[in-house]
């Protein structure tokens, strides 16, 4: 059994030697991510006054250089740009948009612990990423009062061990993958003498943005966890998934994680039937089922990258057409206070859409 003891203190060996040189090597690739909007536009041969400077919007850039490698150079259009690059419509104020736009606040059991949903509660493990994404609903969150990390872990743990309808622990963030494996171990060494826990899920973007993070230490982890562990990654376009996310969507499955994907549908990233259907089969390809696609959360800043409604369902009807049902993800919307998530059926619906998402979805 991996847990923090066995992976901190072992005798030194040439194979934890190894291990160690993979985890400093993922640290140092997050330690060296882009943060300056004009290296940014350097890199990619853009002009420079599409950057914002670094602080404009209150919200960093930060973006690691191996998924700069994936964007194309001299294309102030590309996709993987566009979600990452702090522009100027972020400082233009809508109507409807604001700094929580979910409500967490009022979900927040205890600091870190969010209990939205019967049956699951989510953990906000860190406030650390290793990519800010533009239309990020937590963008403005209070990460410095209102993670569970320290004493507040201790109180999220009493919470969760006195609840025990709580079945599901979903580890968020910010991104838990930011936290190293050590500490992941910790927080769920804790949880092995709740019996009422019976599956764990990671909600991450890491090992597509940094697939440097799936090292053997992680895997080693995550095979040794009590529970079946889901993880769910987050890429919005074909374009982010290249043979080194691959692999270590491959190395994950091998360690015993069930791997889905939720998307954001973003005007100017992915509001077409073929950036849908491309990434739809991306995943697939990766050994990743497609599980949400999401209206946008209305976070303040994000009002450019939304789609309405309408659109969204005219999308999802062209994509049925095209996909195996098993292939399509569900379109939905997260409504503060909402028992469950509000799924979206296209106004077209195929029957094997409508055999797919003729239930309410009970999850995150």
């Amino acid at each position: 059994m991996i847990t923090a003891s066995t992976l901190t203190r072992q005798p030194p060996t040439a194979a934890l030697a190894a291990t160690a040189a993979l985890a400093a090597h993922w640290q140092r690739e997050l330690a060296q991510a882009v943060s300056d909007p004009l290296e940014l536009c350097r890199l990619l041969d853009l002009d420079p006054r599409l950057a914002l400077g670094a602080d404009a919007t209150g919200f960093r850039l930060r973006v690691p250089r191996g998924f700069v490698a994936r964007m194309r150079r001299g294309d102030a259009r590309d996709p993987l740009l566009l979600q990452v690059l702090p522009g100027r419509q972020e400082l233009i104020e809508q109507a409807g948009f604001g700094a929580d736009p979910l409500a967490e606040a009022g979900a927040m059991r205890v600091p870190g612990l969010l209990h939205k949903y019967h049956g699951r509660a989510l953990l906000i493990t860190t406030g650390a990423c290793a990519i800010h994404c533009r239309y990020c609903f937590r963008r403005e969150f209070p990460y410095a009062s209102a993670h569970a990390q320290g004493a507040r872990w201790r109180a999220a743990l009493a919470h969760i061990a006195a609840d025990h309808s709580i079945e599901e622990l979903i580890l968020s963030g910010g991104d838990p993958l930011s936290l190293t494996t050590p500490r992941l171990a910790q927080l769920t060494d804790s949880l092995r003498a709740l019996p009422h826990i019976r599956r764990l899920r990671l909600h991450t973007r890491t090992p597509v943005v940094l697939p440097e993070r799936v090292d053997d230490e992680l895997l080693a982890w995550i095979g040794a966890l009590p529970w079946p562990c889901v993880i769910v990654l987050h890429a919005n376009h074909a374009n982010e998934i290249d043979a080194t996310v691959r692999a270590a969507a491959v190395r994950l499955r091998a360690a015993g994680a069930t791997l889905l994907n939720q998307s954001v549908l973003l005007a100017g990233v992915n509001d077409s039937a073929a950036a849908l259907h491309a990434l739809s089969q991306a995943l697939w390809s990766a050994g990743v089922l497609p599980y949400y696609l999401h209206l946008l959360d209305r976070v303040r800043g994000a009002a450019h990258f939304e789609v309405d409604e309408a659109r969204a369902r005219e999308l999802m009807a062209a994509l049925a057409a095209r996909l195996p049902g098993y292939l399509l993800p569900r379109l939905a919307r997260e409504v503060p206070g909402a028992a469950a998530k509000t799924l979206l059926v296209p106004s077209v619906a195929t029957a094997s859409w409508d055999a797919l998402h003729s239930e309410p979805m009970r999850g995150w």
